[in-house]
C-alpha cells in the first residue's frame, strides 16, 4: 500500500443558500492514484453540491503515522534517522512522520516522545493542509 495525497475542488453547501467553492486535501491509503481518488470522492460525495475537480493527487513516503484522536489537525515532521556503519561512519536518511495534534507544540512534544530511544534529529516540523487519512480498510 502507498498513502496518496489527494487535492479536490468542489463547491460545498456553506448555509441554507449559499455555496462556496472549496479547495480540501486529503491523505489516502491506497494501491494506486485511481483508487485514491475515488475514495475521497465516496467519503465526501454526500458535501459535494455540483461539479467537482482533482486537480493534485500527489504519493507520500511517510515513516510513520501517529494519530492521536484528540487532534484535529495534522503535522508534517521531518526526522533525519542516524545510522553508524562498521568502519564508524555516520549516515543519515530524512525521513516524514504525520503527527495529529491540536497546535504545533503538542505535535512536536509527540515527536519528541516518539523518537526518543531512536537515534535520529527532528529537523522540521509544519502544519500540513491535510484535513483527513483514510486508511485501507481490511
Amino acid at each position: 500500500m502507498y498513502f496518496f495525497e489527494v487535492q479536490i475542488k468542489y463547491q460545498r453547501q456553506t448555509g441554507e443558500e449559499n455555496k462556496g467553492n472549496v479547495t480540501e486535501n486529503y491523505l489516502v491509503e491506497s494501491l494506486n492514484p485511481s483508487n485514491a481518488e475515488a475514495r475521497v470522492i465516496e467519503e465526501i460525495s454526500p458535501y459535494i453540491s455540483g461539479d467537482h475537480e482533482v486537480p493534485h493527487i500527489t504519493k507520500r513516503n511517510l515513516y510513520d503515522i501517529i494519530n492521536n484522536p484528540d487532534g484535529d489537525l495534522w503535522y508534517k515532521g521531518r526526522v533525519e534517522m542516524i545510522t553508524i556503519d562498521d568502519n564508524g561512519g555516520e549516515s543519515r536518511k530524512a525521513v516524514t512522520i504525520l503527527v495529529a495534534a491540536n497546535t504545533i507544540d503538542k505535535a512536536l512534544q509527540q515527536l519528541q516522545a516518539y523518537t526518543r530511544n531512536l537515534d535520529c534529529e527532528i529537523i522540521s516540523i509544519v502544519r500540513t493542509k491535510i484535513l483527513e487519512i483514510y486508511r485501507a480498510t481490511k
